[in-house]
């Protein structure tokens, strides 16, 4: 016999599925002008990636260098700003 919060729970957790469902088509919905800049960003992270450079790359490579280095506010920093907070340090 199920109890009420087992059912409660099943419940819960189709309308969790059915949410991440929808989340899965989000880029599908984008308009085609977003699409394409995220096609292009992606290939150009793969490009950089490809060339099998010495320096990191990626905004998340030069993040975790700039973690080691201890600089302040790379947090709120995006890939460019990384990479010049790097170079001047």
């Amino acid at each position: 016999m199920v109890t009420q919060r087992q059912r409660q729970a099943a419940k819960r957790n189709i309308r969790k599925a059915i949410g991440a469902a929808k989340s899965r088509k989000s880029i599908a919905h984008m308009p085609a002008k977003t699409r394409t800049a995220l096609g292009k960003q992606a290939a150009a992270v793969a490009r950089r990636r490809r060339t099998g450079a010495s320096e990191p790359k990626t905004r998340a490579e030069l993040y975790e260098e700039a973690r080691r280095r201890d600089i302040p506010g790379r947090s709120k920093m995006g890939r460019a700003q990384l990479l010049r907070a790097l170079r001047h340090r």
